[in-house]
């Protein structure tokens, strides 16, 4: 469902990604490890259409995302890391202008509505200025905004990031409920989000893919995430 075969994106001289390659199947929850500056955003953005490859495929349901964007994007839903929303508009709006730019019918929208806002929980919210929700919470709507067209996959780019204990638990509930029926890339440098979240881990440093495999092989207990983390970031 997300495949990336060699994906190299290049600044002049510098290589924010080089060879990346991976598959990720329909069902996998792969968390998207790596330090800052790693080259994960941009791999993201890749995949997603984003930004155009100076090398390599990017996939997303089959469809060659330089190529058939627009194809591609009706069975795809990015949450990118602080994802702009509209704060003097309720997520209900907000939701409904989403539904209408993505051409779902009325009757679609108002469907795809009671299902998103009951499984990302927002009916305490739903008439609420998005201003004024807290991170949490347009954390949520975002979530449900990537969910209304009913994608396939979903590409989620740092979606706890900045919340409080309390937010990060909902953010991951809700992760973990969406990804019973989707296939999702979680992009985190939270090490904790693997066992929570994530059967399938993929690290990534300094552009490069480093680690491709099973969280019980990257590390075999969360004492051990720490450790290994800094070994795959201090060796080459």
């Amino acid at each position: 469902m997300i495949e990336a075969v060699n994906l190299s994106k290049f600044y002049g001289d510098f290589a924010a990604t080089r060879d990346v390659t991976f598959t990720i199947r329909q069902g996998e929850v792969a968390a998207f490890l790596g330090p800052n500056g790693a080259g994960k955003s941009t791999t993201m953005k890749l995949l997603t259409g984003y930004l155009a490859p100076s090398a390599g495929v990017a996939r997303i349901a089959g469809y060659n995302m330089a190529t058939e964007r627009l194809e591609g994007a009706k069975h795809l839903g990015y949450l990118p890391e602080n994802g702009p929303l509209y704060p003097d508009m309720s997520p209900r709006s907000l939701l409904r202008f989403f539904g209408q730019a993505r051409g779902l019918s009325a009757e679609k929208i108002e469907e795809r509505l009671e299902v998103v806002i009951d499984l990302c929980r927002l009916s305490t919210v739903i008439g609420k200025p998005i201003g004024k929700l807290s991170k949490g919470f347009r954390q949520r709507v975002g979530m449900a905004q990537v969910l209304l067209h009913e994608p396939d996959v979903l590409i989620l780019d740092e979606p706890t990031a900045g919340l409080d204990p309390n937010q990060i638990r909902e953010v991951r509930e809700t992760v973990r409920r969406i990804g019973q029926t989707k296939t999702i890339l979680l992009s985190t440098h939270i090490l904790q989000e693997v066992e929570a979240m994530c059967n399938r881990v993929i690290f990534i440093n300094e552009g490069r893919l480093v680690f491709d495999g099973a969280p019980n092989e990257f590390a075999a207990d969360e004492r051990n995430i720490d450790k290994r983390f800094h070994e795959l970031t201090t060796t080459r």
